[in-house]
């Protein structure tokens, strides 16, 4: 009985035996901790494997499992890199680590499993991108004050390096922003804003890695609208520039003048220039204006509208004498800010009624100018007296308007020889004329109170020196009638000198034949007889036989 149990004990220690020897095959082996860069190729080495047993063994059979286990492959004792063209091994997309594990199995039964962990190692395999909604085009205010943080730029790496940002200096507005610190993105105004001069910024900036050798960079155009302030006063139109800075000119407020009659009243008053209008000078916000009568309303007398600047006369001015001129002092001030605002001035000027327009006492006038080399001589007319052009006004006691404006029509060259005077004196460029010339000029006379224009014509003629002017249009004409004699006598005087010489050409022509005729034709020519009839009696001649 007792043999029989140690026979028992001795194969249950022989098979205990075989069993430790046989799962000897599967010890020895430990967990694997290893490291592989990203983009590594196929096959790239990752561990060697510590296992006693043979891998190709019948009795041993090694897989690989877990989540990322398709990324390795056994090669031997050694684990490799399974990657390929198409599948490359990015630290950005699989993470920073790979976790596998490697079973050993005997007669599929698992004895033994140990860990893989694979660290991918970075590299700097991307560049800076920034972030899109920190790029976008920014709207910032003119009045922004300088040195404040108008915005924030971001970008991002993937392989988490340090980036600092550049702002391309090359860029066209890049002198109005600067960078705070480097590598913060915070983006500073460098210099006052102003919409009059620009209303759209653009510069370039860069992110830049700071921490890597290759330096990659990225750029972004950021777009900055400027927005108006409130930081211009109205201005009255039209605006009268006093300099030629188009982009901020410096105006002078128009005078706004009207002319009215003792009679009128209850009328809106239109003026030149006109309407009174003001703009506020920040073209982008255009703030609406209230105008107003600062002085010169004169207890009601005219009336303003506070929301067009239409001015209304509410009754007449009694006696234009007293008062020929009124003067009022007009404010437009913006209505959110009545600190903002301008004066401009208008003029009223109060006229008699106008009944009759100017005339001229002609309708062509004569002038005559004597040829000289002196630059200006005043035109005269018959008579030798000054030529006078002027035009009369019934509305006057006179007849002299003060506000008829003389002026010469463009209508050809010869206006620019000639200047008129307001007094109507013609003015002729002497050393530019020639003699026996004749040019017509148009005479254009305006009164400026009622716009009313009448005209006249001057027949200038310019003489040659020592030529008198005639005294009157007769003794013109007699001239001329006297001119018309002399020069029909001169020639007849010329027609018979020529006859004269044709006759004393013709003798002489006629003594030549003579000498070349035969002796007895000539004696025969000498008695007066023809060559071929004998005289038979004093007073008879019968033709003589041959």
């Amino acid at each position: 009985m007792l043999t029989l149990w140690r026979l028992l004990l001795c194969q249950l220690a022989v098979n205990i035996t075989y069993r430790i020897v046989k799962a000897n095959l599967c010890l020895g082996g430990q967990d694997i901790f290893a490291t592989v860069k990203e983009n590594s190729p196929t096959g790239e080495f990752v561990a060697n494997l510590s296992i006693i047993g043979e891998p190709g063994a019948n009795s041993v059979r090694l897989c690989l499992t877990g989540d990322n286990a398709d990324w390795f492959f056994l090669e031997g004792k050694t684990i490799r890199l399974n990657t390929s063209s198409s599948r490359a091994l990015d630290r950005e997309v699989q993470g920073s680590i790979l976790i596998a594990a490697l079973t050993c199995y005997e007669d599929d039964t698992i004895q033994s499993e140990y860990r893989i962990m694979v660290e991918i190692l970075n590299e700097n395999d991307n560049r800076p991108a920034f972030l899109e909604h920190t790029v976008q085009p920014f709207s910032i205010s003119e009045l922004t004050a300088v040195n404040t943080v108008v915005f924030t730029v971001q970008a991002k790496d993937a392989d988490e390096d340090t980036i600092i940002y550049v702002i391309d200096k090359s860029s066209p507005d890049a002198s109005y922003f600067k960078i705070d610190l480097p590598n913060s993105g915070k983006v500073v105004l460098a210099k006052p804003m102003d919409f009059e001069t620009k209303t759209r910024l653009q510069f370039l900036i860069y992110a830049v890695e700071m921490n890597t050798e290759e330096k990659f960079n990225t750029t972004a155009t950021l777009t900055v609208n400027v927005l108006d302030g409130d930081d211009q006063y109205p201005q009255f139109q039209p605006c009268i520039p006093l300099s030629q800075d188009e982009t901020h000119p410096i105006c002078t407020n128009p005078v706004y003048i009207v002319n009215i009659t003792e009679k009128e009243e209850d009328t809106i008053l239109y003026f030149s220039p006109g309407p009174i209008y003001a703009v506020d000078g920040d073209k982008g916000l255009m703030t609406p204006l209230s105008y107003s009568i600062l002085s010169g309303a004169d207890n009601g007398r005219f009336r303003i509208d506070n929301e067009t600047g239409e001015v209304t006369l509410t009754r007449r001015v009694e006696n234009r004498l007293l008062t020929p001129t009124l003067r009022l002092r007009i404010m437009a001030a913006q209505r959110d800010d009545p600190k903002k605002y301008t004066v401009a001035t208008a003029l009223i000027r109060v006229l008699a009624e106008n009944r009759f327009p100017p005339h001229f006492n002609r309708s062509t006038y004569k002038g005559f100018i004597t040829e000289d080399s002196s630059p200006a001589t005043l035109v005269h007319t018959y008579g030798n007296t000054v030529l006078v052009i002027r035009a009369s006004d019934r509305d006057f006691r006179n007849g002299i308007n003060p506000k008829v404006h003389y002026s010469l029509r463009p209508k050809s060259n010869n206006t620019k020889l000639y200047h008129i005077t307001q007094e109507g004196f013609l003015i002729a460029q002497t050393n530019q004329l020639r003699a026996f010339e004749k040019h017509f000029l148009e005479v254009l006379a305006t009164d400026q109170e009622s716009g009313e224009v009448v005209q006249a014509s001057v027949d200038i003629e310019v003489l040659q020196k020592g030529q008198p002017v005639p005294q009157s249009p007769f003794a013109e004409q007699r001239l001329y009638r006297r001119m018309d004699v002399s020069a029909a006598g001169g020639a007849a005087t010329v027609i018979l000198l020529l006859l004269l010489a044709a006759l004393f050409l013709f003798l002489q022509l006629a003594k030549r034949r003579r000498r070349r005729k035969h002796p007895a034709d000539r004696g025969s020519v000498a008695q007066g007889k023809h060559p071929n009839m004998e005289v038979t009696s004093p007073w008879v001649v019968e033709e003589c036989t041959r």
